[in-house]
């Protein structure tokens, strides 16, 4: 679970030329708690436990601030929209579309990737946190019999 101490949130919106407000605080707070993988729904319910003020489109508008500053990345798992706190090395994600099991990979798997579109595409891809559907291996072997 990350925390604010290993990210220092504050300093790095600061840094940006943005103020660190109680709302923001708060929303990192509760993604930072709820340890990754988190929906806007998740995170307004947690702060709404603590700022029964602050509202639904607060913490869509402030999420969205926070992807934008790379302290946030998001994936589409399932079907929802999911927000974890930005780790300092990426990773990615391979879902399982069928049993939902989600396996965590390293971000070197797409290293050959990221070289290719360079190469052949002169595309330089910002790949920081992806979620690959797919089937896992006992599904497909369900499948398969």
């Amino acid at each position: 679970m990350m925390t604010h101490v290993e990210q220092d949130f504050a300093e790095r919106i600061r840094q940006k030329g943005y103020r660190y407000t109680p709302q923001r605080q708060l929303i990192l707070d509760a993604l930072c708690g709820m340890g990754g993988h988190a929906t806007v729904d998740d995170v307004y319910e947690r702060v709404q436990a603590r700022a029964p003020t602050v509202n639904l489109t607060t913490v869509y508008r402030t999420m969205n601030f926070l992807e934008e500053l790379n302290l946030v990345f998001s994936a589409d798992i399932q079907g929802q929209r999911v927000y974890e706190i930005a780790r300092p090395t990426p990773h990615h994600h391979l879902v399982c579309r069928r049993c939902g099991q989600i396996t965590t990979i390293a971000d070197h798997h797409l290293d050959e990737l990221v070289a290719r579109l360079a190469q052949e595409h002169d595309f330089e891809a910002e790949i920081n946190h992806l979620a690959i559907p797919g089937l896992c291996g006992d599904c497909r072997e369900k499948t398969a019999e």
